[in-house]
């Protein structure tokens, strides 16, 4: 498998960049609100990254399986749960491919962290969502949280939030911002910087590409995957979705029973392999 551009190099620091504590505390109960409304005791957690949220639900109990498209990432989950003593399972596996590397019959799918994005056609996004009905069982949950790209794009909102860490005489800092590409889609840019004590500052430039999938444009490619029921909100606080002022647009919906798709029955292996990078999270509001 080649490498995947941004979150393989991006993988050493990616628990620096993240306030895993801060961010846990927020995410875990509403998660878990929607988890226990579901039933959900089998979790799979796509675009898990370094499997935090993963590793954090297998110790509450919840039968947890992460996949992502970056081998080095998955390398980083299974480190991360080898030293919190968790049960979590982590597989090598981006979006698109989800049917063909785990087992069906989830309760729940997590996508988390801005991750979606990362598909970049409407053909690409029907067979993701396709893919995602084909390992949930009917009536199974599906959670994701994006960024609210109505406003990014209306506003032109470029910059995001910088994020620092230290560790002992060492610091980091990570600065994230867009370029609009003429095509209409976004250059994500992650700026690494890293010195020694008073030393002079090293620093790393990352980028990938992201589709900033509108509201409506959500909404209804996941009604047309078979999926009913679908609920908005702004954060994991419950606010109810504002396309001009959220800072997340947060999807629920569950997969209905008996969908047939478009282009055929949802089955147990996905049909087809998407170009994608499925990949993870970071405070509120998203990595990416």
């Amino acid at each position: 498998m080649g490498s995947v551009p941004l979150y393989d190099p991006f993988s050493a620091d990616y628990d620096r960049f993240v306030n895993w504590q801060g961010r846990l505390a927020y995410e875990l109960p509403f998660i878990e609100q929607q988890l226990a409304a579901a039933g959900a005791l089998r979790v799979l957690d796509v675009a898990c990254g370094t499997g935090m949220h993963a590793i954090a639900l297998a110790q509450r109990g919840y039968a947890v399986t992460g996949a992502d498209l970056s081998a080095r990432m998955i390398e980083r989950a299974w480190e991360n749960a080898a030293a919190a003593g968790s049960d979590a399972r982590f597989v090598v596996a981006g979006f698109g491919e989800l049917a063909t590397s785990v087992d069906d019959g989830f309760d729940a799918l997590l996508c988390l962290g801005n991750s979606l994005p990362h598909v970049l056609t409407v053909e690409a996004l029907r067979a993701t969502l396709a893919d995602f009905a084909a390992v949930l069982r009917p009536g199974g949950l599906l959670l994701i949280q994006n960024r609210n790209f109505d406003a990014v794009m209306a506003n032109r909102e470029r910059w995001m939030e910088p994020q620092a860490h230290r560790e002992g005489s060492q610091e980091w800092l990570f600065i994230r911002f867009y370029d609009f590409n003429p095509d209409g889609t976004l250059a994500f840019n992650v700026i690494t910087l890293r010195r020694q004590g008073t030393g002079e500052w090293a620093q790393r430039v990352e980028t990938t590409t992201l589709h900033p999938w509108l509201y409506g444009e959500l909404s209804r490619a996941i009604t047309a995957a078979g999926f009913s029921g679908l609920n908005c909100y702004g954060d994991m606080g419950s606010t109810p979705f504002d396309p001009e002022t959220s800072g997340n647009l947060i999807l629920i919906a569950n997969r209905e029973f008996g969908h047939v798709a478009a282009d055929g029955p949802v089955r147990n292996k996905a049909d087809t392999a998407v170009g994608r990078y499925a990949h993870t999270n970071d405070n509120e509001g998203g990595t990416r």
